[in-house]
């Protein structure tokens, strides 16, 4: 008898026990996410009374589960460990399974994986999306050398924190900036987040110092530089490519373009950003930003494609880009995002 079956046995002869189990869990996943979280503010995201929650708190305390500090609650190293084992075990049973069957077909895209919260509410939840993305990576990287290459953006920089050393184990890996630099903080852009995972993980990176929006003129003279041109040839031969989606709005403001630019793209509807390429609702590219390294018409060839983005705030976005992406892309993303995709017209 599988966990699933032995779940729904117990559902038939004892619903409150399970009702029980995931009203805990919940508590736990939340804590996870929130730490260190007071109870006023844990209740009220889990819209229920403090007094409830305390009695609640109060036994997953005495069981080593939990531990409080002025700061607020936290999980124990043991409440960790219960929580990721009770996710596994639950998830199959509350549908998350099939949440990520549907949202793949309904996206066009190979897989989906969602993960529990809202990073619009919770951003701890981001730091869940680079956990599963470096055991996503280790399970499909083979041994020997891997060529990774990065985008930048804010999830991107949040998820580089969340590397293990253990991908590095019996591989030599080399993070590649998926492109050239853009106008906005260093701390966010690709050659610091490549910087970062290779720090974590004890790999390499190459970095590529040049500005994202320049002319199809200069970019001529400019691949011919030996260090650029290295770096180009790497990224082009790229085992995997890690992105982020981001929503057109905020994109334009980041690549700093002109008011009319600006203007244009709002006109033309559009919805999303990736690689410099903004897209409308359906799908239409709308803007296009002059650069150098990948463009989206590059990932076919490219064996391994994880977009990272989550949050309600990004399914509109999520949607747009995705009639562009290769069928073979897998989606990390949060309940946030995926309960508004699923719900919208198709």
């Amino acid at each position: 008898m599988t966990n699933n079956e032995d779940l729904e046995l117990l559902d038939l002869i004892a619903p409150d026990f399970i009702k029980t189990v995931e009203k805990r869990f919940m508590i736990l996943q939340n804590i996870l996410l929130m730490e260190p979280v007071g109870r006023r503010t844990l209740a009220d995201d889990l819209n229920v009374t403090e007094r409830s929650l305390r009695t609640e708190t109060d036994l997953l305390r005495k069981q080593g589960l939990i531990i409080s500090s002025k700061s607020g609650m936290s999980l124990t190293r043991n409440g960790r460990h219960v929580t990721d084992h009770l996710g596994k075990m639950l998830a199959d049973y509350q549908g998350v399974a099939l949440l990520e069957k549907q949202l793949s077909q309904k996206l066009g895209i190979s897989r989906c994986i969602v993960l529990p919260g809202n990073s619009d509410k919770q951003a701890r939840v981001i730091d869940s999306f680079g956990r599963r993305l470096s055991q996503l990576l280790g399970s499909i990287l083979p041994t020997g050398e891997a060529l990774i290459s990065v985008t930048g953006g804010r999830t991107m920089a949040r998820v580089a924190r969340n590397f293990s050393p253990d991908l590095s184990k019996n591989r030599k890996l080399i993070f590649l900036p998926a492109r050239g630099g853009v106008g906005e903080s260093v701390e966010i852009q690709a050659n610091n987040v490549c910087a970062e995972m290779a720090d974590r993980t004890k790999g390499q990176y190459r970095a590529m110092y040049l500005p994202e929006d320049i002319s199809e003129e200069s970019f001529e003279s400019l691949q011919k530089e030996t260090s650029i041109k290295s770096v180009l040839d790497l990224i082009y031969r790229s085992d995997v490519v890690v992105h982020s989606i981001g929503s057109a709005s905020i994109m334009a403001d980041r690549r700093n373009l002109s008011r009319e630019e600006k203007m244009d793209i709002v006109e033309k509807g559009a919805v999303s950003e990736a690689f410099g390429d903004f897209f409308d609702q359906s799908g239409r590219l709308v803007y296009k930003v002059p650069r150098i390294g990948l463009h989206v018409r590059d990932l076919d060839r490219i064996k391994y494609v994880i977009a990272v983005a989550g949050g309600s705030n990004k399914a509109n976005a999520i949607q747009s880009y995705m009639k562009n992406a290769p069928a073979h892309t897998v989606l990390i993303t949060d309940e946030g995002a995926s309960k508004l995709i699923l719900r919208a017209n198709p």
